[in-house]
């Protein structure tokens, strides 16, 4: 069982940065594959980036490639979602996943969801 906490959103002007982070308790978590998606309202929930149980393993959505980073500390259990160069299509209420080795871009294949951090990017 994996339990996991996101931390880190809040409110900040276009161009601006957050870090998010996704805490986790159980055993094996470096085992598991992490994947942050995110969620606007009256939008259908999307995959955003993810890192596999191995670290050089690594997945974005083109819509954050260049402009997010996701990396994991297995030492503290927790994975990381850098975000540069926000902007406003990037509000969401952001949820980290896991799944046992491998990352896949696909909501629905994750066993273990955290509850979700408000990031909220004004212009």
């Amino acid at each position: 069982q994996v339990q996991l906490v996101e931390s880190g959103g809040g409110l900040v002007q276009a161009g601006g940065s957050l870090r998010l982070s996704c805490a986790a308790s159980g055993r094996s978590f470096s085992t598991y594959a992490v994947g942050w998606f995110r969620q606007a309202p009256e939008k259908e929930r999307e995959f955003v980036a993810a890192i596999s149980w191995v670290s050089d393993s690594t997945g974005y959505a083109d819509s954050v490639k260049g402009r997010f980073t996701i990396s994991r500390d297995n030492a503290k259990n927790t994975v990381y979602l850098q975000m540069n160069s926000l902007n406003p299509e990037d509000t969401a209420v952001y949820y980290c996943a896991a799944r046992k080795i491998r990352y896949t871009i696909y909501s629905s294949d994750y066993d273990y969801w955290g509850p979700g951090t408000q990031v909220t990017v004004s212009s």
